[in-house]
C-alpha cells in the first residue's frame, strides 16, 4: 500500500511539473524564438566599408533603423533579413563577403532589435520586410529586378514570405527550417509542440510560392536546424533553384565553407543578376 502511494504521488509530480512546463512554454515562447540586442558593437565601417544609416517607418508607426552599404549603381542590392538573435552589427561578415562580391547590402533590425523600436513578432517581421522593400524601391529607386531577397536561419523565412509576394531578381535561403512548428517538434519531441506553438513561420508553403531564381545552402552540421529542413524546402521549390551543401555550424558555415559557398553564390548572382558583367562563370 505504502509503495502504491509512494507511486501515486511521484506520478503527480511528474504530471504537475509538466503541465508547469507547457504553461511556462506557452505563455514565454516569444522569448525563447527571439533573442534581440539593442547595442551595436560595430559598424560596417569597421571592415572598412562605407555606409548609410537608414531609419524609415512602418505603417503602424514603428521606426526602424538599417545600414545600406554601397558597391556600384548598377550592381544588384541584397535585402537581407538576419537572423532570431543578436542584431545587424552581427552580420558584418556577411555583409563584407557580399559587398566584395560587387553588391549593394541592405540590411535592417526588425522592430526591437538594435536601433529598430518595438517588440518583435512574427507579424512584425513580416511588415518590417515589406517597409524594407518599399525603401529600396521607392525611396532610392532601385528597380525590383535588381534586388535579391535574401535571409538566413529565420530571416530566410521572412525573406521567403516577401519574394512570394514581391517579384524580385531571385531569393537566397539559407539554414532555415521548414517551419516553427516543424522545428520546435524536432528540437523538443517530447512536447505537443503543434498545439502550443502561436508562432507559424511557414516557410515550406512561401517557398512553393516563389517563382524567382532560388539560392538555398545549408549544412549537414548545423546543430539548430536540421539539414532534413533544408532538404525539404529544396524539393518543394520551383525551378530554376540551385542547392549548396555548407560545411560548419548554423551560423558560421557559409563563411567555413569558404570558397565552396562564395563560388557558388557568385556564379548564381552572375547569372541571374546584373552582378553578370562583373563575374566569370
Amino acid at each position: 500500500m505504502r509503495m502504491v502511494q509512494t507511486i501515486f504521488w511521484i506520478g503527480i509530480s511528474v504530471l504537475v511539473g509538466y503541465t508547469l512546463i507547457l504553461v511556462l512554454m506557452y505563455l514565454l515562447q516569444a522569448t525563447m524564438i527571439y533573442h534581440p540586442q539593442k547595442e551595436l558593437i560595430a559598424n560596417p565601417q569597421s571592415i572598412g566599408r562605407t555606409y548609410k544609416d537608414v531609419t524609415f517607418r512602418t505603417p503602424d508607426d514603428v521606426q526602424l533603423h538599417g545600414w545600406f552599404i554601397p558597391a556600384d549603381s548598377s550592381a544588384p542590392t541584397i535585402l537581407y533579413a538576419h537572423g532570431n538573435a543578436g542584431n545587424i552589427s552581427g552580420r558584418l561578415q556577411s555583409i563584407q563577403l557580399l559587398n566584395s562580391m560587387g553588391c549593394n547590402v541592405f540590411i535592417f533590425d526588425y522592430r526591437g532589435y538594435g536601433k529598430s523600436e518595438g517588440a518583435p513578432s512574427e507579424e512584425g517581421t513580416y511588415r518590417d520586410i515589406s517597409v524594407a522593400w518599399d525603401y529600396l524601391v521607392d525611396q532610392r529607386k532601385v528597380s525590383k529586378d535588381k534586388i535579391v531577397v535574401m535571409g538566413r536561419s529565420l530571416g530566410g523565412s521572412v525573406a521567403a514570405w516577401l519574394a512570394a509576394r514581391k517579384d524580385p531578381a531571385a531569393v537566397v535561403i539559407e539554414s532555415t527550417f521548414t517551419s516553427a512548428v516543424d522545428l520546435g517538434a524536432d528540437l523538443y519531441p517530447w512536447l505537443p509542440v503543434r498545439w502550443l506553438l502561436k508562432f507559424e513561420y511557414k516557410t515550406i508553403d512561401h517557398i512553393k510560392q516563389i517563382e524567382q531564381p532560388l539560392f538555398m545552402a545549408h549544412s549537414r552540421d548545423d546543430q539548430v536546424v536540421p539539414f532534413s529542413h533544408g532538404e525539404q524546402l529544396f524539393e518543394a521549390a520551383n525551378e530554376p533553384k540551385t542547392f549548396v551543401e555548407l560545411q560548419g555550424g548554423h551560423g558560421s558555415g557559409f563563411w567555413e565553407s569558404g570558397a565552396i559557398y562564395s563560388d557558388a553564390l557568385r556564379k548564381f548572382l552572375g547569372r541571374y543578376t546584373s552582378l553578370n558583367s562583373k563575374v566569370n562563370n
